[in-house]
């Protein structure tokens, strides 16, 4: 192990884009919800009160995904010992310690810029980078340190 301390622990959250694109398909989810119940209020001729209730609590949960995903919700929470993932789709192992990365390296995945943490049992960690709320290359950066930090691994390529 490196003289280096190890680095504090930090999350790392969703980038603004992808938070307001999250948003904004569950606004369109919430529209097709509302057209649905109308279409059910229309024909069985249940009381219109519910779809107040129904917008309400959609727009409730509208509300609360957005603060959720800006200020909860996490890509990547990198700490001392190791990391774990987030709500991230495809992401593979989603918890790993650092002394189990054998290797690291930068790669496109599908177009999108990722960071693979290939783990000594063959298995993966893929990363979107763009989906991060952090330059592209402080991340990297970060990630070096905490790699060099788990067991002295070599810069990522």
């Amino acid at each position: 192990m490196s003289g280096t301390p190890l680095p504090t622990p930090h999350d790392y959250r969703f980038a603004q884009a992808f938070t307001v694109r999250l948003v904004g398909l569950s606004l369109v989810a919430l529209a097709l919800v509302m057209f649905a119940g109308t279409a059910v209020v229309a024909v069985s001729g249940v009381n219109a009160d519910v779809l107040v209730v129904l917008l309400g609590v959609g727009v409730a949960g509208v509300f609360g995904l957005g603060w959720w995903l800006r200020n909860r919700a996490f890509v990547l929470r990198a700490e001392s010992e190791g990391y774990v993932v987030g709500p991230v789709r495809g992401a593979g192992v989603k918890r790993a310690r650092w002394g189990e990365v054998s290797q690291a390296a930068t790669t496109t995945v599908r177009g999108i810029d990722c960071l693979v943490l290939h783990l000594e049992d063959a298995r993966a960690t893929t990363i979107p980078v763009e989906a991060l709320a952090v330059d592209r290359e402080q991340f990297v950066r970060e990630m070096q340190r905490r790699l060099r930090a788990g067991q002295g691994h070599r810069p990522l390529g």
